[in-house]
C-alpha cells in the first residue's frame, strides 16, 4: 500500500536558520507554511526534488518538544506516500495498530512500528526542484532481528516479499533487508538494518545511544550529482565519500549531519542505487 518515499519530518529549534541550510546546501525551495495539530508544531515545507521536507518547530509541549529535549535537530519521521490512505487507515484500525490522523497525514508512532515514528501523505506528483531528484529510502537501524521487522512491514503495510533485497555492509557491520514497493520502476523502500553487539560502527553506537530501534538516516538520488557535490562543498558541508578520495567520487557520498542540522543524508547518482537493491543490470555508467 505505500507507493513513495514521500517526505522527511524534520525536528528544528529555528524553521527559518534551517530552511536556509536546506535550501543553499542542497538547492531546496520553501513552498508553503502550515501548522501541525498532532505534533504541536509549526511547519515550514520544502521542495526537495520530487519530495518534500518538513521542518518542525514546537509551539509548546509535544512530540517535536520532546525530540529536540532528548535528542536535539534531527530525523523526526519517516513519510511516505498511498494513493489508497482510507484504504491503508481502516487497515491498521482492524489491526489496532495506533495512528493519529492530522489534517490529511496518518502519523504512526514508533510504538506501532519497528522504533520508527513515520507519517503517511497522500500521493501526489510534483515538479521537480534544484539538483535532488527525489527521496527513496529511510533506514530503520535495529538492535532487534530484521526478519521480525520485515514481516511487522509486511502486515502494517500489505507489502510484497518477493519484491524486497536482501542487503549486509562488511564496511557498515548491519545486515538486513530493503522492503522494495515497486522494482524495478522505482527504488522507494524501508531500508531494515539490524546491528549487531559484536560489530561495532556507527550505526551501532546510534541504535545503543538511542535505546534500541530508530529512525536513522535517509537517501536521495540526484540527477545532477556533480553540480550538487559542488554546491554542498562551497556552503562548508562535512562530506564523506563512498569511494576512497572526495576530489574523484562521481558516483555518492553521505552529508555529515552536523551540517543538516542533525540529518544524515546519503546522495546517489541516478541508477547506482539499483547496484545494492538486487538490480545491478539497471545501474547506467557514471558520466
Amino acid at each position: 500500500m505505500l507507493e513513495r518515499v514521500d517526505r522527511m519530518q524534520i525536528a528544528v529549534e529555528d524553521r527559518c536558520r534551517a530552511a536556509e541550510t536546506f535550501c543553499r546546501l542542497l538547492g531546496a525551495a520553501v513552498v508553503r507554511e502550515e501548522d501541525s495539530a498532532c505534533l504541536n508544531a509549526a511547519r515550514t515545507v520544502l521542495a526537495l526534488g520530487e519530495s518534500e521536507l518538513e521542518l518542525c518547530a514546537p509551539r509548546g509541549a509535544g512530540p517535536i518538544a520532546e525530540h529536540l529535549a532528548r535528542w536535539g535537530e534531527g530525523l523526526f519521521a519517516a513519510g511516505y506516500a498511498t494513493s489508497r490512505l482510507e484504504e491503508l487507515a481502516a487497515h491498521l484500525e482492524t489491526l489496532d495498530a495506533p495512528f493519529v490522523r492530522d489534517g490529511t497525514q496518518l502519523q504512526i508512532p514508533g510504538t506501532t512500528t519497528a522504533g520508527m515514528p513515520m507519517v503517511i501523505s497522500p500521493l501526489e506528483v510534483r515538479p521537480r526542484v534544484g539538483p535532488v531528484s527525489f527521496l527513496y529510502e529511510a533506514t530503520n537501524a535495529l538492535d532487534s532481528d530484521w526478519r521480525a521487522a520485515s514481516d511487522l512491514y509486511t502486515r502494517l503495510f500489505r507489502l510484497e516479499p518477493a519484491k524486497f533485497s536482501t542487503i549486509e555492509s562488511s564496511r557498515f557491520n548491519y545486515a538486513g533487508t530493503l522492503t522494495l514497493f515497486a522494482p524495478p520502476h522505482r527504488l522507494d523502500r524501508i531500508e531494515l538494518s539490524q546491528t549487531f553487539t559484536d560489530r561495532p560502527g556507527a550505526m551501532r553506537r546510534f541504535v545503543e545511544r538511542r535505546g534500541g530501534d530508530s529512525l536513522y538516516m535517509c537517501y536521495v538520488e540526484a540527477h545532477d550529482f556533480r553540480g550538487l557535490k559542488q554546491r554542498l562543498a562551497a556552503g562548508g558541508a562535512t562530506l564523506i565519500p563512498r569511494g576512497p578520495h572526495l576530489a574523484a567520487e562521481h558516483d555518492g557520498l553521505w552529508v555529515h549531519p552536523k551540517s543538516l542540522h542533525g540529518v544524515l543524508l546519503g546522495v546517489s547518482r541516478t541508477s547506482l542505487a539499483w547496484g545494492w537493491s538486487g538490480r545491478p543490470e539497471l545501474v547506467l555508467p557514471s558520466n
